[in-house]
This record gives C-alpha cells, structure tokens and sequence, in this order.
C-alpha cells in the first residue's frame, strides 16, 4: 500500500514547499508516500469556473486508478479529531490491504463533478475555508501526526 497526495497546480510559497518536504520524509518513514502536482490548466482567464473544474477533473482522473481508494480533502467532508481521523486512516488499511489511497486537493474552485462521483470518501479539515496551497501543509502534517498515532510514537499529546 502506498498513499499519494495529488494536487494541482504548483506552489510559488517556499514556506509550504519546505514543510511538504520535512514531513514527506517523516512519513517515509511509515508508508511509502508521494505527491503529484499536475500541471496548472493554461488560458483559464477565458474559461468559466466550470469549465476549469472541468479541465481540473479531466487530469486528475487520468492520473487514478482504478484501484485506487479516492479521498478527497473538501469542505463538506467528514471532520474528524487528530485521534479519530488516525484510527480512520488504520481501518482503510485493514479494509482495504495493499490498495493504495489517494488523497485529492482541487484548484481555486473545487472539484468537478466526474471527481465527485469518482471519490470513495471525503475528508473536511476545517469548517473554515483554506487556500488549496495551505491544505496541503495542514494536511501533510495532519497524516504524519496520524502515524505517529497508530505507531504510538511521541508526537501527539492529549
């Protein structure tokens, strides 16, 4: 099992760029784990949200496979504590042996609707709303935090 986290577009912020790469190798530590960054969609001054969402959609989905557990991180997903969302993440690999998961972050404007109907489960880290560059960091740190849990390793105090 290996888990992906699959975002689009890039960050320019050298600040979330090095916190992805100080807990990407933390949790190497306990799964194998890699991110995808597709490509930012081109001429989207001239599209309509949709339309992105869409372009957006399209890439994702050439990127998943089949088998793969699609998770995605959205405001309207299921909120969990550090500790609830540690022993979710150990039930889908009980569940699920050897299936790889894939946690998805959209564009600006969300994910299109062939994305939703694709996705296995959806993951909210906050009622509040965050830019899709900072999900990535909040949520990278919020998966290794959930290893160190299941592991019973010091990191996580209650």
């Amino acid at each position: 099992m290996k888990l992906t986290l699959l975002l689009t577009g890039k960050t320019s912020f050298a600040y979330i760029n090095d916190g992805l790469s100080i807990y990407k190798k933390r949790l190497a530590f306990y799964i194998p784990f890699n991110i995808v960054e597709l490509p930012d969609i081109k001429g989207t001054s001239s599209l309509t949200k949709e339309q992105v969402k869409q372009k957006e959609g399209e890439a994702m989905l050439k990127f998943i496979k089949r088998s793969d557990t699609l998770i995605l991180l959205d405001e309207r997903g299921e909120s969990f504590t550090s500790v609830q969302w540690a022993a979710f993440l150990e039930k889908q690999m009980i569940v699920n042996p050897g299936r790889d998961i894939t946690f998805a972050i959209g564009g600006a404007y969300g994910f299109s609707g062939e994305i939703y109907k694709r996705a296995d489960g959806m993951v909210s880290l906050s009622k509040m709303t965050f830019s899709h560059q900072i999900v990535r960091l909040l949520f990278i740190e919020q998966l290794y935090r959930a290893f160190t849990i299941i592991k019973g390793d010091p990191y996580h105090h209650e």
